[in-house]
């Protein structure tokens, strides 16, 4: 019976582990992920920049409606000009609702006129779970020395509602202008709202 009960134990460990929450304050979950141009990109490679990593599903309504409206291409545009590295990451297995070739990935960059530094590929859904994203969008800052200081929410209205990105408190974007200048980050977890993200079984 205590065997039993041991061996459970280790087994929820183990999930719990693998689903652990990164801790904000803390060094950000390292990577190492391929991009949709075939390039292999690790966290460690950015030392010294401020990184933005954006979970994204492109047939994800609440993605669509910061797509359409360029919201998110603004923030990308924005961040990009001073020097952060964006990272779109795509953890929808094969088969479902999201997932994408690298040629499709690419194709979908240049459709909505995006601008991320890269859009990692992950299929496997290690990088997904080693973050705990859980839906689409699902944005993280990571400063410039590896700490992670935002997880959370786009903003503040969990609607797929076109006007609601105007009238919403833009709770990323104001976190990572705390960051690039330096600031302390005052909400630096919020509830991320969305589509969940499709791993793998």
């Amino acid at each position: 019976m205590l065997k039993q009960l041991l061996t459970l134990l280790t087994a929820a460990l183990i999930t719990t582990s693998a689903w652990a929450t990164p801790e904000i304050g803390q060094p950000a979950p390292a990577f190492t992920v391929i991009d949709s141009k075939g390039v292999t990109h690790s966290l460690s490679d950015f030392a010294g920049k401020t990184v933005v990593l954006e979970w994204t599903n492109h047939d994800c309504p609440f993605v669509r409606k910061h797509y359409e409206t360029d919201n998110m291409q603004s923030l990308q545009r924005e961040m990009t000009g001073q020097g952060v590295v964006w990272l779109s990451v795509i953890s929808s297995a094969p088969g479902t609702q999201g997932f994408v070739s690298s040629a499709q990935a690419d194709q979908l960059t240049a459709d909505r006129n995006a601008a991320p530094t890269a859009v990692l590929l992950d299929s496997d859904g290690v990088m997904g779970r080693a973050y705990d994203a859980r839906v689409t969008p699902h944005m993280y800052v990571i400063d410039s020395n590896g700490v992670l200081r935002y997880a959370g929410g786009i903003d503040s209205l969990p609607t797929a509602k076109h006007e609601d990105v105007a009238k919403a408190d833009p709770y990323f974007a104001t976190a990572a202008r705390a960051v690039l200048a330096g600031e302390t980050v005052e909400r630096s977890i919020s509830r991320p709202y969305g589509c969940t993200v499709k791993y793998a079984d």
